[in-house]
Parts: structure tokens; C-alpha cells; sequence
């Protein structure tokens, strides 16, 4: 293995997660009217992604582990555009309501985000046959990972957490603020950890062992790389992220800390 192929692949792969993350935040920040434009423009690529992925399923090639997980990328891309942008969230749109709590609270935080979440499974279930029987399975693991890291997240903003990014929503989306709970931990954080941290064990197993092919070693690199920015991720609900730093160029504004518990 030499220096650039182990570092080639960490280093896309953590780029594309910064510059992509900063595109859609400075996208979603345009005037409302544009975003028609801009989710059709992502909705054209991630098409083509779709194709991209179902050809390069067969090729073990480096070339071909960067296309399945560049196009992984592109259609999680069009998911999170399309649930900033308010085109596909669920059927509620309202704050919850003062005191709500258990399995209400759950019921009713489902109904803002369940359309999202079924676009996903469905985009997941259209991965697994789009690849089914292939030998570059990069894609499909890309989205897998990435619709459970996100899973994680959201179940550890519902549950509570002290930075919970509330200036980053747009407009449209500032009732899911309700949602969110304000704790200093929760009983899922450790789990999540533990579990992300195991993933990436097992991912790094596959990507640096010794008799890896550069497929292998390219594709599994790619995801260890956006499974360690995931773990960082569920980190910076409870420290104060970087937003200003990493994504200050796409209006983001930096974290600030919410009000302390009673």
C-alpha cells in the first residue's frame, strides 16, 4: 500500500462530506423561489447517479468505488435538499404543543419527518436491487451508513442534547426546534458511540487488511472515512461544533450555546 492510496480515498471522502454539506446549507439559504430551480438541477444529477451506480455495480476497480460512492452521495444529497427545502418532510408542520410528552410527543415528532423517512427506505430498497448480486456493493453500504448514522441523530436530538444546531434550520423547518430536547446526555449517546466506533473498527478491518485489494481497500477506506465524520457528528451534539469554521463560507452560523438546564 502506498502513502497516496491510503490517504487518496480519506481525503475525497472528507472533502465531498465538507464541500457537499456547505453547498446544500448555502443553497437552502437562497430566496425561497429558487428552490425549485436548484431541486430540480439536484434531482437531473441524482438520476444520473442512480445510473452510474447500477453500471459501475459491476466494476471491482478503484475508478468504480468512486463512482458508486460519489453517486451515494449525490442521491443522499438530493434527500437532505429535499427535506431542508420542505418538499418532502411529513404531513405535520406545526410546533409541539406545550407539555407534550412520551409516546404523543413520538407520535407527533414521526409526523413531521415520516415522509422523509419513507423516501429514504425506499431509495435503500431501490440500492439493494439496483446491486443485487454485483461485486461493488460501495453505493449501497455508502447509503446504508450514512441513513443510520442519521437515524442515530435524530433519535439523540429527540431523546436530548445540549447543541442541537437549531440555527442551521431554514425558516420553514424552525417548528422542529419543539421537537428537541435539552439535556446534558442521554441513554442512546453511549450506545451510539459504541456503535460507531465499532463500525468504523470493523470498516478499517476491511480496508487495511492485508491482503485488501485496491478495490477494497479504495471503497471501504471511502466509508470509514464518512462513518468517523458521522461519529464526530453525533460528538458535537454535545460539545459546541465548529459550524463557523467548517461552513462559514455557506452562511452557516456558528453553534451557540442554548440555556442551561434548571
Amino acid at each position: 500500500m502506498t502513502f497516496l492510496a491510503i490517504t487518496a480515498p480519506l481525503l475525497f471522502a472528507a472533502f465531498i462530506w465538507w464541500f457537499s454539506t456547505g453547498a446544500i446549507l448555502w443553497l437552502d439559504r437562497r430566496p425561497r423561489e429558487t428552490f425549485v430551480w436548484s431541486f430540480a438541477a439536484a434531482s437531473v444529477i441524482a438520476v444520473g447517479a442512480l445510473i452510474a451506480l447500477f453500471v459501475s455495480a459491476s466494476s471491482e476497480s478503484v475508478t468504480g468505488a468512486y463512482i458508486a460512492f460519489s453517486a451515494a452521495i449525490a442521491i443522499w444529497g438530493w434527500h437532505e435538499m429535499s427535506f431542508l427545502m420542505g418538499f418532502i418532510t411529513g404531513p405535520r408542520r406545526r410546533p409541539l404543543p406545550a407539555g407534550t410528552t412520551g409516546w404523543r410527543r413520538f407520535s407527533l415528532a414521526t409526523a413531521t419527518i415520516i415522509h422523509h423517512e419513507l423516501a429514504l427506505a425506499l431509495t435503500a430498497a431501490a440500492f439493494v436491487a439496483l446491486t443485487w448480486g454485483q461485486p461493488n456493493q460501495i453505493g449501497t453500504i455508502t447509503f446504508l451508513v450514512l441513513w443510520a448514522l442519521r437515524l442515530s441523530a435524530k433519535f439523540n436530538l429527540f431523546l436530548g442534547a445540549p447543541y442541537r444546531a437549531e440555527e442551521m434550520l431554514p425558516p420553514h423547518l424552525t417548528h422542529l426546534k419543539s421537537y428537541f430536547r435539552n439535556r446534558r446526555m442521554n441513554a442512546l449517546f453511549p450506545l451510539s458511540m459504541a456503535s460507531g466506533v465499532a463500525l468504523a473498527w470493523m470498516l478499517g478491518g476491511l480496508a487495511f487488511a492485508p491482503d485488501a485489494t485496491a478495490f477494497t481497500q479504495t471503497g471501504f477506506s471511502l466509508v470509514l472515512t464518512l462513518t468517523v465524520l458521522g461519529v464526530i457528528e453525533h460528538v458535537f451534539l454535545f460539545v459546541p461544533p465548529p459550524n463557523a469554521l467548517l461552513w462559514g463560507w455557506a452562511g452557516a452560523k456558528a453553534a451557540e450555546r442554548n440555556a442551561p438546564l434548571s
